[in-house]
């Protein structure tokens, strides 16, 4: 039996939000080359500053500059660095108090191993070479330069400065990824291998004779295992659509287009793709497609062998053929 396919697949996305005004002022500060903390009703000065005081609930309104350098009070070794983590080399996650500060702040110190590591030891912010109001403006901590090793707590300034409110930083995005690699079934990768053949298949269950495309390994409505394979025809009919007008990044194809779920002659299940070389106002249900697939020197082991659907020019399918697959 051939072994079952798998693949590396990324999902990704930018989260975009809004920082509010106690963030937002710790991110400008950061864009400014300056660390900036709060002051809660217990006198201790937090970094980065909450957005509401844990004892009154009030929301954050004394903001202290506090040093670039600190503390390391503990740490951890990373030996090997993973996509996203602030160095790509062999680095220490560690919580650093700042001169001024009472609560930590975790980031990573670049030091070339954890000999050089330590609890106690001193540290001061490396900035980034371009700063834009986000957490990775500070790129790391490094060891202090001896003239900091000896500094004294520096003295805890009161209000921040009148410009800090200059410019503020109102908004951040933030890239979020997850990769993995994706395992498909037996029945699975029949399809796929199909594909990747010019030939789009599916499986019957046993029991009720319904056609499943992409195949699964029972039927959804009688829990049969399938097993029986069937080559289905390229054409098929839209059964129900959607317009998709708004841009978006990532996007291949430019706004208006149509996609569908296209019901293949021989199916008893639609499945999902584009509908071009026709106008997006001019797709309906009912209407004749046919699969367009890409040369074949483009072809890999995946659904997008097929380009998108076309129309056939044939007359729309009777309702009554596909009412019960909308």
């Amino acid at each position: 039996m051939a072994r079952t396919l798998s693949a590396p697949v990324t999902v990704a996305f930018d989260y975009t939000r809004s920082t509010g005004p106690v963030l937002g002022r710790f991110l400008t500060g950061l864009r400014d080359g300056v660390v900036v903390g709060a002051r809660t009703s217990s006198g201790t000065v937090v970094v980065p500053p909450p957005e509401y005081d844990p004892v009154t609930h009030q929301q954050t309104t004394d903001f202290v500059e506090v040093s670039p350098a600190g503390t390391v009070t503990s740490w951890s070794w990373v030996p090997e660095p993973v996509k996203g983590q602030p160095l790509d080399r062999p680095f220490a996650f560690a919580l650093v108090t700042l001169d001024g500060a009472d609560a930590p702040l975790l980031h990573a110190v670049d030091v070339a191993s954890p000999e050089e590591m330590s609890t106690g030891m001193r540290v001061q912010v490396r900035w980034a070479d371009e700063r834009v109001g986000h957490i990775t403006d500070i790129a790391c901590f490094e060891p202090a330069a001896e003239r900091d090793a000896v500094a004294t707590e520096q003295p805890r300034s009161g209000d921040m400065p009148a410009d800090a409110d200059v410019d503020p930083v109102t908004g951040i995005i933030t890239p979020v990824e997850l990769d993995y690699v994706y395992a498909a079934s037996p029945e699975e990768s029949a399809f796929y291998r199909g594909l990747a053949e010019g030939r789009i298949v599916g499986q019957r269950c046993p029991a009720c004779h319904k056609v499943y495309v992409p195949p699964r390994s029972a039927c959804p409505s009688d829990g049969q295992p399938t097993s029986e394979e069937v080559e289905l025809s390229h054409e098929g009919t839209v059964t129900t659509f959607c317009v998709v007008n708004v841009p978006f990044m990532g996007q291949k194809i430019t706004p208006p287009y149509v996609s569908a779920y296209v019901l293949l002659d021989g199916a008893d299940i639609a499945f999902l793709h584009l509908i071009l070389d026709i106008p997006a106002d001019q797709v309906r249900m009912g209407m004749r497609v046919k699969a367009v697939w890409k040369p074949e020197d483009e072809w890999g082991t995946t659904i997008e062998n097929i380009s998108h659907f076309s129309p056939t020019g044939d007359p729309d399918a009777d309702y009554e053929t596909y009412k019960n697959h909308l």
